[in-house]
């Protein structure tokens, strides 16, 4: 390793978040049902009304944030810079205008950016719920940021 990267470790146990856009939550619950079982495992939060609609009809406990529209994907993208979310479930709708849809982008980006696996859609969601590594620890690579910022900082 040459410095510019850092090895992070995703726990066995996740930190999952759980994301939906209005005309996908009872995607999304019907999901949750499927995969009860799997997501008891783990540690799981959410955007307001999905968080709590998920508890209310499948009994998974689902810490809520702010609803999306309200700061909740900055939330939860915050989250994950803090190192707290280790894998996304957000299933959005592509085909309708999203008032918050610039907060979105920012949490797709930041998710990106620290290389946490998020599921845009069931099909992706459904790959990565039955992967081994739902079970076992996972180590990947991301920019160093300290260096980045020392070096930057030096630079200026």
């Amino acid at each position: 390793m040459d410095g510019n990267f850092i090895t992070l470790t995703i726990p066995q146990k996740k930190n999952i978040a759980l994301i939906a856009h209005d005309s996908k939550k009872q995607e999304m619950i019907a999901w949750c049902a499927k995969h009860k079982e799997i997501l008891q495992e783990h540690t799981l939060c959410g955007t307001g009304t999905t968080a709590r609609m998920i508890t209310d009809q499948t009994g998974l406990r689902v810490k809520g944030y702010n609803s999306g529209p309200l700061g909740g994907d900055q939330q939860i993208g915050a989250k994950i810079v803090e190192g707290r979310i280790d894998l996304v479930i957000f299933f959005s709708d592509p085909l309708t205008a999203q008032p918050h849809d610039p907060d979105v982008k920012a949490l797709l980006r930041i998710a990106q950016v620290y290389d946490i696996p998020i599921a845009n859609n069931k099909a992706t969601a459904d790959f990565l719920i039955t992967s081994p590594y739902m079970r076992e620890k996972y180590d990947h690579e991301v920019i160093n940021f300290r260096r980045s910022i020392r070096e930057r900082a030096q630079s200026l």
